[in-house]
């Protein structure tokens, strides 16, 4: 049984989904972009596109990767994308518990012994301080020193 030939709509369609991918690509800090380890080519094509202003001309560069990943197998960047996003979305999480953490403490002080419950080793006494002085600084509406130097504290604690 012969596979049935792709119609040029499928092949279209195909092909503006590889250029959606590399402006996704494209809007990567360099860093990350270089943790996917891509084809030095399109690397290169993408650097190329970061440095273009003219909106005719990003439009040909964005043609041209998806020229270029029409040659590679997208899967594997699909699936380092989503890890990476991921993984943001798990920093971002935490970010959030740790957040939330922080505000309860300041609001009640029974929330001190919640934290101490779960996530035993933790320095209470360091943390009571940073709590009276974060509440101060609340109340006297000082620059949060004493909060970011809570919220670092419970970074550290929080796994």
């Amino acid at each position: 049984m012969q596979d049935e030939p792709v119609s040029k709509t499928q092949r279209k369609a195909e092909m503006h989904e590889l250029q959606a991918l590399g402006v996704k690509l494209l809007g990567l800090s360099a860093p990350r972009l270089d943790a996917l380890g891509l084809p030095d080519e399109l690397a290169d094509a993408l650097r190329e596109a970061r440095r273009i202003t003219s909106h005719e001309a990003r439009r040909r560069q964005l043609q041209y990767i998806g020229r270029l990943m029409r040659d590679l197998d997208a899967e594997p960047i699909r699936a380092a994308l989503a890890e990476q996003e991921g993984q943001s979305a798990t920093a971002r999480a935490r970010q959030q518990r740790i957040e939330q953490w922080r505000s309860r403490l300041l609001a009640d002080d029974a929330a001190l012994t919640e934290f101490a419950s779960l996530h035993a080793g933790t320095d209470l006494q360091a943390l009571r301080t940073l709590i009276r002085n974060a509440r101060r600084e609340v109340a006297n509406a000082q620059p949060p020193r004493a909060q970011r130097e809570l919220f670092r504290r419970l970074r550290e604690s929080i796994a």
